[in-house]
């Protein structure tokens, strides 16, 4: 049988005596798991202007203007760089968002996510 805590100090009240039997109260905690993180990535094309690229990395991505222009040379020279690491949720909206802003601005730069 399983007691909690207050059930053992219930048991330990007025109406029990003290018979010299202590009993450990020991909670057990559920182990969590760490969410899985998903890689967001940028995918190098012929015709979006590499200007257009390092505009997106620092308005959705919140980084400095250098770190936007080395990860727009790698995406360029390489065909894909990561741009960051995140939840997926947040993965999710970035690569929509991403995807929705260089649609509008009629461009073909693809973002896609993946497990890491």
């Amino acid at each position: 049988m399983t007691q909690t805590v207050h059930d053992l100090v219930l048991s330990a009240g007025p109406d029990h005596e003290d018979e010299g039997d202590a009993q450990l109260a020991t909670k057990t905690r559920p182990k969590t798991q760490r969410p899985p993180l998903y890689k967001v990535l940028l995918l190098n094309d012929d015709y979006t202007p590499m200007e257009f690229v390092v505009h997106v990395l620092e308005r959705f991505f919140g980084i400095t203007h250098q770190q936007a222009v080395d990860i727009m040379l790698t995406v360029h020279r390489k065909g894909l760089a990561v741009v960051g690491v995140f939840s997926h949720e947040i993965a999710e909206t970035k690569v929509t968002q991403v995807m929705d802003y260089a649609q509008r601005n009629q461009h073909p730069l693809q973002c896609t996510m993946e497990k890491e």
